[in-house]
């Protein structure tokens, strides 16, 4: 990290006199994030769901986030300059970034579009012969309307596009309740591991870096913060920006040379057993690159190791003669790999989990000093509270205590690990965790008798068949922004219980914003006539029910080569982990092969990059170099995300078709 980044726990090292004081809850920032909010998701509507031009709320972070978050700090020095109480704090920026991180998110593919898009499938898609009627009254009302003429003209578009609230308002009653549930939980989760991470461990959380950089010295008088007058980030900023437009006009003026997106390195290989090798795809992803420069370099190698390694392993197979379907069964290496390094995280932690039980039982409050989320005692109270809240919620849908538990294991872990991957490495990737992947592990290692063992009712099988949407959607990735919101405001001296707050409120808000303008626009166009409907959870959820219906004919046995993909897996993990124990210096991080594993086809090339540049930095200028450099780094990530995402983004999404020909896609 640079020189001048500091967190709350090196400030805490200070002397008293030299300490901010702590600051609380901001009702200005509050107002202003929920009017970006609503703003955002207009453009998010738009952009994704009309047009789908581009997937604005993919990026980490979210490009609507940093959009704001870059006018904020330019307009406060201007605002300051009219009027002292027109001008926003630094910490009030940090809010409204934090706040926009979680409700744009939320408005996005990954959850709301796709449970709007899973919902009706069973009832719209209804025919003689997909026999879906049948299941259609184990889904209740308070889940999804159930009215024939709703779910016609959602699909249709009705005449006037007037929304029939009195149908949904039951359902988004019932749905905030289960994902607040769930975020509860979460926060409790991990109001009790912070301190284990950020001041035993001391995690570096290297993604608070672009808003504190960015938001650093506002308020001292200068028209423009120092970041902004550091020329190594315009140097970056500058190569994203050229790489960015000319792409942009090569889409429309072919003639004009470009990068592209990505070369095929697979495509080299045309012969078997090396044919095997693809996909092996070298992508250029300005915003990994900037963003992993600041992540250690035993990570990036390991990712790209593994990955490589990976492929290899197929080669083999094919040279061996062995091939069975889905070789070498990635995303299930993936799962086992997260359930045994999310064990493994709570067995590290167990200390610190035992101190806060203690705590909470004596009921001791939380240290104002130590500037805690929330006490012990509230974070275990909200942890099981929430978790009791939503078993209870899939039961009374009609869900089995067995299939609800075990399904939320599987969540709970991968989630787990997904936030220590962002706290730990940075990596600017919302799908870095093993999707779809918990969904299908059920049915693989137990196989499709589980779902419905000598039951007359299949409520519990159509029920877990309609929540594909928590392991196929992005919703556990959402965790990476509490454990970030966390350390800003440790970072810039806000009380971490206030941003507990912001946490709660922008969940919900992201929810009920971005269910209004997708029914909005689901009502006025009709969702069958736009895209975003077949490619955000209506041909995945058919499938789903699809099989749903094939269980009741024949029922799948447990799939053995997918099961022992999972195994192996987790035995990889647990190997590297115990090497890890054993050798302090092994090169080779268990966290990185579960990256490698859920998302390294697009992951392994920019983080190769970062392992050359960083090796060659380190060996030739030292850590004063490294240190020079972060700027043109954080720049080239802010550079991608302002003229891929802010700048095409707005012209792309609102100027026409005649803007469309270059789609910029940030998952």
């Amino acid at each position: 990290m640079s020189a001048t980044h500091h967190s709350d726990e090196t400030a805490a090292t200070q002397p008293q006199t030299q300490v901010e004081r702590l600051v609380g809850f901001s009702w200005r920032a509050m107002i202003i994030a929920v009017l970006a909010t609503v703003l955002a998701s207009y453009w998010i509507d738009t952009a994704e769901v009309i047009t789908l031009f581009a997937q604005i709320t993919e990026s980490v972070p979210p490009v609507p986030a940093v959009a704001f978050l870059v006018l904020l700090v330019l307009a406060v020095p201007l605002l300051g300059g009219i009027s002292r109480h027109l001008s926003l704090t630094r910490r009030e920026i940090i809010i409204v970034y934090v706040f926009l991180t979680v409700s744009t998110a939320m408005a996005g593919p990954g959850i709301v579009r796709f449970l709007i898009n899973t919902l009706p499938v069973l009832f719209y898609m209804a025919n003689p012969a997909n026999n879906f009627a049948e299941y259609q009254q184990f889904m209740p009302e308070w889940m999804v309307p159930h009215d024939t003429e709703v779910l016609r003209t959602l699909y249709e578009g009705a005449e006037d596009g007037a929304i029939p609230w009195g149908a949904w308002s039951t359902p988004l009653i019932a749905w905030s309740i289960f994902f607040l549930a769930f975020w509860i939980m979460l926060l409790g989760a991990m109001a009790i591991l912070r301190r284990q991470w950020s001041e035993k461990e001391k995690l570096t959380y290297p993604l608070e870096y672009l808003p504190l950089e960015m938001t650093r010295g506002l308020g001292s008088g200068k028209l423009v913060a120092d970041f902004f007058r550091n020329p190594v980030m315009w140097i970056g900023f500058g190569i994203a920006f050229v790489y960015n437009v000319t792409n942009i006009i090569n889409a429309y003026m072919p003639s004009v040379q470009a990068l592209g997106k990505l070369y095929d390195v697979g495509a080299l290989f045309t012969e078997r057993p090396w044919s095997a090798i693809r996909p092996l795809e070298f992508h250029y992803r300005p915003a990994v690159v900037g963003f992993g420069y600041l992540m250690s370099t035993e990570i990036a190698l390991s990712t790209w190791v593994f990955y490589v390694v990976i492929r290899l392993v197929s080669v083999a197979a094919a040279a061996a003669g062995h091939e069975p379907a889905g070789f070498p069964f990635i995303k299930e290496q993936s799962m086992g790999a997260y359930v045994i390094l999310g064990l493994g995280l709570l067995w590290v932690g167990r200390f610190q989990i035992a101190e806060a039980f203690r705590s909470a039982v004596r009921g001791a409050p939380a240290d104002p000093e130590a500037n805690e989320p929330m006490s012990y005692r509230t974070a275990f109270l909200m942890f099981f509270g929430g978790l009791i809240c939503w078993v209870a919620w899939v039961m009374y849908a009609g869900m089995n205590l067995r299939t609800a538990l075990v399904y939320l294991v599987l969540l709970l872990l991968s989630t787990i690990v997904y936030a220590r991957i962002r706290a730990e490495t940075g990596v600017p990737m919302i799908w870095a965790f093993p999707y779809n992947a918990h969904h299908k592990a059920i049915t693989q290692v137990f196989g499709s008798r589980w779902l419905h063992p000598g039951e007359s009712s299949w409520a519990n099988a159509t029920i877990f068949s309609t929540l594909l949407f928590m392991s196929r959607g992005y919703f556990p990735s959402l965790v990476g922004y509490q454990v970030e919101g966390w350390r800003l405001a440790g970072s810039t001296r806000i009380r971490r219980s206030a941003m507990t707050w912001v946490l709660i409120v922008a969940l919900l808000i992201g929810f009920l914003v971005g269910m209004w303008l997708h029914l909005r626009s689901y009502y006025e166009f009709g969702a069958g006539g736009l895209t975003a409907l077949s490619g955000w959870g209506g041909d995945t959820a058919e499938q789903e029910y699809s099989a749903l219906v094939s269980y009741a004919r024949s029922d799948a046995p447990p799939d053995r080569p997918r099961t022992m993909g999972m195994i192996a897996g987790g035995v990889v993990a647990l190997g590297l982990t115990l090497l890890r124990t054993i050798f302090l210096r092994f090169p080779l991080h268990p966290l990185a092969y579960g990256i490698a594993t859920s998302f390294g086809h697009k992951l392994w090339a920019p983080l190769f990059t970062v392992w050359l540049i960083k090796t060659l930095v380190f060996r030739l200028g030292g850590m004063s170099t490294y240190r020079a450099l972060i700027p043109g780094f954080i720049g080239l990530a802010l550079g991608h995300f302002f003229t891929a995402g802010v700048l095409y983004g707005l012209v792309g999404t609102f100027g026409g078709e005649q803007f469309r020909r270059y789609g910029v896609w940030f998952g």
